[in-house]
């Protein structure tokens, strides 16, 4: 397990760099301009991480890889796309950090309160509640009152992350049993 262990603290490090990277740049396709950006598409992996360690190992090590993928994903963030003399580049990386933190834990606790119930239950639920919640956090505290569409970037961000979800039960049942098997 502690090779699975490193390997998925250190993907959701990756996940987080790519995501708060990507926040910053809306899809200038189709209108969505002022409806969505890139980074609604590669977050929700994080929930994914999340959910096949919690499956596999239980609670307390899913919690371990949110922490240690917390930091690494900070870290990243402050070396690669904060921009220090940009507020806004500022808040991202804060938003990212308190709404990341709250979410995750939130979905560890949501996916282990279910694990019971059918294999798709747990980490629907837990992924499409702590979506909710890290959608919120991160757009209000990164964007509130700059002038940023924000409140309709965390709508449309937050549809294509509960979609992105259904999408990754697919990989989730894949992966769960050569997880198990690790």
């Amino acid at each position: 397990m502690n090779k699975t262990f490193l390997t998925l603290s250190f993907l959701m490090g990756v996940v987080i760099l790519f995501s708060n990277y990507l926040v910053q740049f809306p899809i200038q396709y189709f209108g969505l301009e002022k409806i969505l950006t890139y980074g609604a598409f590669s977050y929700p992996i994080a929930f994914l991480i999340t959910d096949l360690a919690n499956r596999a190992y239980g609670k307390l090590v899913a919690r371990k890889i949110v922490y240690i993928g917390f930091i690494i994903g900070i870290c990243f963030t402050l070396l690669f796309s904060t921009n220090f003399s940009d507020l806004i580049s500022l808040r991202i990386a804060i938003g990212s950090g308190c709404a990341f933190i709250v979410a995750q834990l939130l979905d560890v606790q949501i996916f282990d309160r279910l694990r019971k119930e059918k294999w798709f239950i747990a980490p629907l639920t837990s992924s499409c509640i702590g979506s909710v919640v890290d959608t919120f956090l991160f757009f209000s505290i990164s964007f509130y009152g700059t002038g940023v569409p924000w409140i309709t970037l965390s709508l449309g961000d937050l549809v294509v992350k509960i979609l992105v979800a259904l999408l990754m039960l697919i990989p989730f049942r894949l992966f769960i049993g050569s997880l198990k098997a690790a």
